[in-house]
């Protein structure tokens, strides 16, 4: 056991230096780092509390899904009974969360059997319960009352909650910020945590944004002071341009003609004829498609570009636009044309997001707590240290080597993973010192027992390195399994905890089972002792 071949000897050390190299980074300034290639520039992402940064708790509106999800189904109704052809007392209107619709009494049955259609079993993850989407009931003289039903409104929010995360999580990579953390927080909350960002107040506002893109044709049958004056037209709503722009009214078709959907990318540019900052735009192929056609048709004619409910812009078609390229221009600066290119190209969000609670975590903060658990990791390092040395002399020493290349190895796999490193991440590195160390005083305790059976020094320190293996392994992964059950379900800095642990604990049982063991090895080749020090 104590003869190790020459080349597990090279593939020994090499592997624990490789490791320890990856640390170096973090131990540089970032201006000599830069010049490194690319692969060598990976290093240790102090979190939250570490640095400082912005904390922000944002809610889905979910009132605004019941609302939506409820017009939704009104606009079914009315497709579904017109299709059918069935005979109406009044349209389908809604009254809070419930759509009614009174249908002649000839065609009661028929148009109940085709809004049972729309009543379709539960999906998602509630799929299993028998539930359905909607409920109708008839209440009487034709009056048929429809609703959501309460699980098919969870599941909405549940997933609208899914889909924010993912829209908020490329927003935020596209301020270039390192390692936020966007996570869900019960049902309708979502928690975002920017390291380094000290003005929350771009973030909250490209946040906030619902993004919801829409190219519609102006009506032109009546002025939009007429329309406010009287009524709209069935088809069509008045709405208003920006506040930079006046908040001037506009007369708009309610139809769609292409939505911020069918975009592939949208980019930042500058118009070659007035040099202004604008929008570049690129559909696909049904968006493109549906642009040439409604350009084609409407030469002449006005359209409005419709972001979250306001016109940006509303300028006249002058020729047809084909080939899926088009631009938005209205007064921006090099930033607003930046920001709105950012929200088109991360989508829409499906409802919007309230912020309930705001932190800024300052870096005066951060460097406190930095400098406060490197203290303590010092105190803990010198005095295990210190026990060990006193407790097994020489072999202390060894116990002490391995467990400096332990912690420098934590930090190589941080470095390379890119990993962020958090305040209760500092305690699993300090605790995993300890750990560390409790490896080798296993090993030595067994060395101590052998040679009280009366077995030579050599042989003695063999017989520990093999008979305490099962013993640490089965110590290390059962805290391992901790550790992984930490980090999956654990959340913010339960999870960072879990992570330098979790890495703590492999590192641990590679430097008690190859390090020392190497260490002793030699010593113990060159030395030849009668005698050992853990007696």
């Amino acid at each position: 056991m104590l003869y190790i071949a020459r080349w597990k000897a090279v593939a020994i050390v090499v592997s624990t230096l490789l490791v320890c190299l990856f640390a170096v980074p973090n131990l540089l300034s970032p201006s000599t780092v830069q010049s490194w290639p690319k692969w060598a520039q990976r290093h240790v992402v102090l979190g939250l509390d570490l640095q400082g940064g912005s904390h922000l708790l944002l809610e889905v509106d979910t009132a605004a899904i019941r609302k939506e999800k409820v017009d939704q189904l009104r606009d079914e109704v009315r497709k579904v009974l017109r299709e059918a052809k069935v005979g109406l007392v009044s349209a389908p209107v809604t009254r809070g969360d419930n759509v009614e619709v009174r249908i002649r009494e000839a065609d009661l049955q028929q148009g109940l059997a085709k809004l049972r259609e729309l009543s379709q079993p539960l999906g998602g993850l509630l799929a299993t319960t028998g539930q359905r989407t909607v409920e109708i009931d008839s209440v009487g003289g034709g009056l048929v009352r429809l609703n959501w039903t309460e699980p098919a409104i969870l599941e909405r929010v549940r997933q609208a909650v899914d889909q924010s995360i993912q829209i908020v999580t490329r927003r935020v990579d596209e301020l270039g910020t390192v390692e936020p953390v966007i996570q869900r927080q019960g049902v309708d909350r979502i928690l975002i945590q920017v390291p380094g960002l000290g003005d929350p107040s771009r973030l909250i506002e490209l946040i906030g944004k619902t993004a919801k893109l829409d190219f519609r044709m102006v009506d032109q049958t009546m002025t939009a002071e007429q329309a406010l004056a009287s009524r709209p037209p069935p088809e069509s709503e008045v709405l208003y341009s920006t506040a930079r722009e006046g908040r001037q009214p506009y007369l708009i078709e309610k139809r769609v003609v292409v939505s911020g959907g069918d975009l592939v990318d949208a980019q930042p540019a500058f118009d070659q004829r007035t040099n202004e900052p604008v929008v570049s735009m690129r559909f696909n192929a049904s968006g493109a498609r549906r642009w040439a056609q409604a350009t084609t048709e409407n030469v002449g004619r006005p359209f409005a570009i419709i972001l979250d409910n306001e016109v940006i812009s509303a300028p006249v078609i002058r020729e047809p636009i084909i080939g899926g390229q088009s631009q938005i221009s209205g007064s921006f600066t090099v930033q607003s044309a930046n920001d709105l290119a950012i929200l088109l190209r991360a989508g829409a969000l499906p409802a919007p997001l309230t912020v309930i609670e705001q932190r800024v975590v300052g870096a005066g903060l951060g460097q406190d707590s930095i400098e406060k658990g490197t203290t303590a990791a010092y105190f803990g390092a010198i005095l295990v240290a210190a026990y060990m040395l006193a407790a097994y002399g020489i072999f202390g020493v060894f116990a002490v080597i391995a467990v400096a290349f332990n912690v420098a190895m934590i930090f190589g796999v941080l470095s390379l993973l890119n990993a962020t490193l958090t305040l209760p991440g500092i305690i699993g590195i300090v605790l995993t010192i300890g750990i560390a160390v409790d490896s080798n005083v296993l090993i030595y305790e067994r060395i101590r027992e052998e040679i009280r059976t009366g077995r030579s020094a050599i042989s003695a320190i063999d017989a520990g390195f093999t008979r305490a293996l099962a013993t640490i392994m089965d110590s290390n992964i059962t805290t391992f399994i901790a550790a992984a059950v930490l980090f999956f379900i654990g959340t913010g800095p339960v999870r960072g905890f879990a992570v330098t642990f979790g890495i703590g604990i492999i590192t641990t049982v590679f430097t008690a089972f190859t390090l020392t063991r190497l260490m002793v090895s030699y010593w113990v080749r060159w030395s030849r002792p009668q005698r050992l020090a853990v007696t």
